[in-house]
């Protein structure tokens, strides 16, 4: 073999090598080019979900924040609205016990003095029979004291034949009296009506039988019926 043929088959192999390192560069730079694709793909599609996820949290958040402002908003509304109700029921009360007033006016000539003077007695009557006792302690206002003691012998009577028992005695205390009728328009400060308060003379049972005493539990009682008629199904 000659120079010639030497120096031929050095160029081939170089170009042989030349091609292969070609070919194997081209091979490394579609492949890296391949999984930088694949790579970008995949961190947009991981922001792409990221994005989602806040925009779906942040959605979720603005809907609760809606509900909670909503729910507040029907329970102010249902406040004032049970508030106005309250107004009414107390402003019946109170035109109510103007009422009592009137009937425990003392008009010596009136016909509310008669009916005052009857409604007394039966209130002493039914403490009477409530408590049960042989001596009891009896209460009133100062204004009433006179119109009690004219109607105390009538009640003791009545008492001991309903009962069937001895009557009572009977001990008015005219040291201290119940509070005075409201005066004006002030009823928040300590007020009677009218009525009595009795009790055994050891305190431990006590009836209250005054006007105030009966309105309030009047009321209570028919609460419900009142707020069924003056506010419908809402209001029961």
């Amino acid at each position: 073999m000659n120079d010639a043929d030497v120096s031929q088959q050095i160029q081939q192999m170089v170009r042989f090598i030349n091609q292969e390192a070609e070919e194997k560069a081209n091979e490394i730079s579609i492949s890296a080019e391949e999984e930088f694709n694949i790579e970008k793909l995949q961190l947009v599609e991981a922001q792409k979900k990221k994005i989602r996820q806040e925009y779906e949290k942040k959605e979720k958040q603005v809907e609760v924040r809606k509900k909670i402002e909503y729910s507040m908003q029907l329970n102010a509304s249902r406040i004032k609205v049970l508030q106005a109700q309250d107004d009414i029921v107390n402003h019946m009360k109170e035109e109510g016990a103007k009422e009592l007033l009137k009937a425990s006016h003392h008009n010596f000539f009136g016909h509310h003095h008669h009916e005052y003077k009857k409604l007394l007695k039966d209130l002493i009557i039914q403490c009477l029979l409530r408590l049960k006792e042989p001596s009891v302690l009896l209460r009133c206002r100062e204004e009433d004291l006179h119109m009690v003691e004219s109607v105390l012998d009538d009640a003791r009577d009545e008492y001991a034949e309903k009962a069937k028992v001895h009557a009572p005695e009977i001990l008015v205390d005219k040291d201290i009296f119940l509070p005075p009728a409201p005066s004006g328009d002030d009823h928040h400060g300590p007020h009677c009506s009218g009525g009595v308060v009795l009790a055994s003379r050891d305190g431990k049972i006590v009836c209250e039988n005054t006007l105030d005493a009966r309105l309030e539990v009047a009321f209570r009682k028919k609460l419900p019926e009142i707020r069924k008629w003056l506010f419908g199904k809402v209001g029961a």
